[in-house]
């Protein structure tokens, strides 16, 4: 991973609009996402060139049906912070099963 991505926004339309507006903005992909609060507080990760994760998060901050409560962009992130975004990827896997 060359960049890591976050955007957390209230509510699971609001998180799909987000994800939608960031891989259509730019050459990105999603790594998992995490619900809390009964789904009304969503967090997506996504991946891709520090570049192309700069401008997903700052088009879905512009571009969502809801202003996002908070965004990061890590570029180059440390091999723990890559391995706790993996962990939440496989939750991700392991329920679909």
């Amino acid at each position: 991973m060359k960049s890591l991505g976050f955007v957390e926004v209230s509510g699971v339309t609001a998180a799909i609009d987000a994800l939608d507006i960031m891989c259509k903005s730019a050459n990105v992909t999603l790594v998992s996402w995490e619900r809390k609060l009964g789904g009304r507080l969503v967090t997506l990760i996504v991946t891709g060139d520090v570049s192309a994760v700069k401008a997903a998060v700052e088009s879905a901050e512009q571009s969502c049906i809801k202003k996002p409560c908070a965004t990061a962009v890590i570029a180059n992130p440390h091999p723990e912070t890559v391995r706790l975004a993996e962990l939440s990827a496989k939750r991700l896997l392991k329920n679909k099963k």
